[in-house]
């Protein structure tokens, strides 16, 4: 796992401030190692920073890094930099940060990351990152699909414009987005001004340690339903969209686990978003990985140890029109 690069995604809806972001991070040190795949040049401002071209949809900037052009599919451009990085043809960059429009949802992105073969053995998905415009996040929310989603799936939230905000609207938003992902940490910037660390490192393990950062992953706790709140509550806002983690005591047979995973997602797919987690299964002392978007999971992963703290299993849901109730009631395959 940590021999392969990371992947980031940065996602957010029409003017929510991705492009600012993104150029903020390539100035950043480290930003000289990093390629960006856009869908067009012009989104980071190549024409004042370009140094030359490396080939008709890859130009080097004078920051140090790349950036290429999305040319029809996403896995064909990921294939052809990963093959000119190992040519030797362009700079070793050493992160892959693709940027989607303002009306895409992150899921099909996460889906090619995580299917591809060719991709998975050289790529590990780092994290989803979502700018959200802090004065128009809930107007936007409750017109379109888009935002809710792009919020759902992320890794890190990143509230922009919290200068030109009420204390109302920045208040609102962090309730919006709490609701919808109560896992992602939230960070407001100005002027997309943040440090590439507190964005990247999103992943399953720990980039400066090179260990399992499970708690840092899943952050499973808060999902947890407050004391005294009805069974089966869970986070959720008026998109649909529901959050919670299913615990298990103790190590569950592999079989039936898939069982479950495999009829779940393949009768309830579509609504379900994103599932992670960590699972103690029967004679295998290792913790299995766990990690789904909508019907697809990526391949089998163990860790070498358990982290700090009780075994057993936690897997966190993130739905839309699907609650918790219902996904504990589909549990019952796994008895059967």
């Amino acid at each position: 796992m940590t021999a392969r690069l990371p992947a980031s995604v940065i996602t957010g809806f029409l003017g929510s401030g991705k492009t600012t972001l993104l150029s903020h991070l390539l100035r950043q040190p480290g930003g000289e190692r990093i390629a960006v795949i856009v869908n067009e040049f012009g989104e980071v401002g190549v024409d004042h920073q370009l140094v030359e071209h490396v080939a008709e949809d890859i130009v080097l900037l004078n920051t140090g890094c790349l950036c290429c052009v999305l040319r029809n599919d996403l896995i064909e451009t990921v294939e052809r930099l990963l093959d000119r990085r190992a040519a030797a043809t362009v700079p070793p960059f050493e992160r892959i940060v693709v940027e989607t429009s303002g009306l895409a949802e992150p899921g099909p992105v996460l889906l090619s990351f995580m299917s591809e073969v060719g991709i998975v053995s050289r790529l590990r998905l780092d994290g989803v990152i979502t700018t959200v415009d802090t004065v128009n996040a809930q107007r936007q929310i409750a017109a379109h699909d888009e935002p809710a989603k792009q919020i759902a799936l992320a890794d890190r939230l990143l509230l922009t414009k919290t200068d030109l905000g009420t204390e109302a609207e920045v208040a609102g938003a962090h309730a919006v987005l709490r609701g919808l992902n109560p896992g992602a940490p939230i960070i407001e910037a100005l002027n997309g001004e943040v440090a590439s660390e507190r964005l990247f490192g999103a992943g399953l393990y720990d980039p400066t340690t090179k260990i399992a950062d499970v708690e840092g992953w899943l952050r499973a706790d808060a999902h947890t339903v407050p004391h005294g709140a009805p069974h089966g509550a869970s986070h959720g806002h008026d998109s649909g969209i529901r959050s919670f983690c299913l615990r298990f005591d103790g190590p569950v047979a592999l079989a039936a686990l898939t069982r479950w995973l495999s009829l779940i997602t393949t009768l309830q797919g579509e609504d379900i978003l994103r599932i992670k987690g960590i699972v103690e299964v029967m004679d295998d002392p290792r913790p299995l990985v766990v990690h789904g978007v909508h019907h697809l999971f990526h391949p089998p992963a163990y860790l070498l140890t358990w982290p700090p703290g009780p075994r057993g299993g936690r897997i966190v849901f993130i739905t839309r029109h699907l609650s918790e109730d219902d996904v504990r009631a589909s549990m019952t395959t796994m008895a059967a």
